[in-house]
This record gives C-alpha cells, structure tokens and sequence, in this order.
C-alpha cells in the first residue's frame, strides 16, 4: 500500500519502525501510540511522525525501560514545566534498578554455582542434589 498524502499503513509503519504489526496494535491498546484516523476503507492511516515515537519507544525498551516508564518519558517532553533534569532522574533511577537486578543475577548465580558443584554427574535423578536443593531437601 502507498503513502497516501503523507500518511502510513500500518504495516509500512511497523516496517519503517523495525517492529511487528501487532506491536504497533499493542502500543496503541497501551496508550503509547495514539488510535489513528482511518480510511474510509476502514485501513489505520498513520502520521510520518508517528515512526519517531515508535523508534523512541523501541530504543527505551532496549535500555530496560517498562511501558509505564516510558509513558512517563513521553509525558515528560510534551510538560513544558519539566525539564532535562526530570528525565535525568527518571535515567538514574532505571540505572540503580539496573544495578539492583545485576546484584540479584549475581546472587542467584553463585546459589546456582554452588548447588551444582554438589552434583557428581552421576546416579538417578531420584538422588540428583541440585533437585533435591529447588525440592528445599538441602
């Protein structure tokens, strides 16, 4: 389907986003894309501007920002009372919740380490340790 007068179809815009069609849905049933005029052939009709904020989200999720985070990013460039120093807070927060899941990876693997070490490799799983360790019988 071709751009008609400046607008996508919404798999042109998934495509030019690097996304699926059904994200985009998504993001709109989520409220982080707005619902789109349609057509009268009933076809979603998308803005060019549209693949900014798709690249904006997209980019977000890639640095652990949830939906809900990142509907408080979007909000934060529209609200002329915020500034840069609001999202930077935002930024340093998902950065200590960054930090905070590293440290909790980092628990449950030496648990894990250590759990293994106890297994010889050998024996029937009725006797395997690591199994008897997540059954909570060590």
């Amino acid at each position: 389907m071709t751009t008609h007068h400046g607008s996508l179809s919404i798999g042109q815009l998934a495509k030019q986003a690097g996304v699926g069609v059904e994200t985009v849905r998504f993001y709109e049933r989520e409220g982080l894309l707005a619902e789109p005029e349609r057509r009268q052939s009933g076809y979603r009709q998308y803005q060019i501007d549209t693949v900014q904020r798709l690249l904006f989200i997209r980019r977000a999720k890639e640095l652990g920002f949830t939906l809900k985070e990142i509907r408080e990013l979007l909000s934060l460039r529209v609200d002329e009372d915020k500034t840069c120093a609001d999202v930077r807070q935002q930024a340093e927060a998902k950065i200590a919740d960054i930090q905070d899941r590293i440290r909790s990876l980092q628990r449950m693997k030496r648990a894990l380490v250590k759990v293994t070490r106890t297994c010889s490799s050998s024996g029937p799983t009725s006797e395997c340790p690591i199994l008897d360790a997540l059954d909570g019988k060590t």
